[in-house]
């Protein structure tokens, strides 16, 4: 059992990033997971964990995580009747199945090759922030069933293998084919829903065999982090939700696109030199 002096600090810093997950659940539509992958990455490893598969555990946690903080957000949008939930119908079904893959796919893989997955898809993703532009279009309405067919299960796929909520690949789409940025946003965050509710259950239902994993840990998802971190996230997801609806969009997802981009670079570095 590592220290107090170890466990006060990085019990600390799951606090802060939990409400900051929050937070960028709800202004940006995100979700928080692109935010708490690396985080749970480095807590494990500075707590001595290193099983296999424990870039799995944290894309679990963060999955866990996000079923909360993406209803919270929802709720917090629905009230300010933003969310669309025409597009989220639509989309459940090919999300769903989409996300069940991932699951299945992500618990055969090697931790290094998720953290290759989630720093080549985080660099994408945070280049897009820094560098879309709002007037980019590839329709004026959203696609129709042969599209949304092909697009929603490999969003719930790549979300899943990333450990994101449905907004990281859901509000550039959702914007590209002309909805409203807020919209765009609150819709984004019942894609979250769609996608961590079936993968948080795969999740739970398998890993049982793992050796060497965080203490407390069920299948693949560790309790403490995910209780620490859902705690702050209730909290803070209607405060993001609020600042989205009074601040300007563009500065603030410049600098937080740096952040992913940072963050997906080091984790991309880590997973080249496993």
């Amino acid at each position: 059992m590592p220290e107090v002096s170890v466990l006060l600090p990085l019990l600390g810093v799951l606090l802060a990033v939990g409400f900051l997950a929050g937070i960028v659940a709800g202004l940006l539509g995100v979700g928080g997971g692109i935010v708490l992958v690396p985080v749970f990455y480095w807590v494990f490893s500075s707590l001595g964990h290193q099983p296999d598969q424990l870039m799995q555990i944290c894309v679990a946690t963060s999955l866990g995580t996000i079923v909360f903080t993406s209803i919270r957000s929802v709720l917090s949008h629905h009230k300010r009747g933003a969310v669309d939930f025409t597009i989220l119908r639509q989309w459940a079904p090919g999300i769903v199945i989409g996300s069940a893959l991932g699951v299945v796919i992500a618990a055969g893989l090697k931790s290094h090759m998720l953290m290759l997955v989630f720093g080549v898809l985080g660099c994408i993703v945070g280049v897009y922030m820094a560098l879309g532009r709002a007037h980019w279009r590839l329709g004026q309405q959203m696609p129709g069933l042969l599209g949304r067919s092909v697009a929603s299960p490999v969003m719930g796929f790549l979300s899943v293998l990333m450990g994101i909520g449905g907004g990281s690949f859901g509000v550039p789409l959702m914007t590209l084919y002309n909805q409203p940025i807020h919209r765009a946003v609150a819709t984004a965050a019942g894609f979250g829903v769609l996608i961590a509710v079936p993968s948080f259950i795969g999740f739970l239902l398998t890993g049982w065999g793992i050796p060497d994993k965080p203490p407390f840990t069920v299948g693949y998802v560790n309790i403490p982090a995910f209780v620490i971190v859902v705690a702050m996230t209730l909290i803070s997801a209607p405060i993001g939700v609020r600042l989205a609806h009074a601040l300007p969009a563009k500065p603030l997802k410049r600098i937080f696109a740096v952040f992913i981009f940072l963050m997906a670079v080091n984790m991309l570095v880590k997973a080249l030199g496993a």
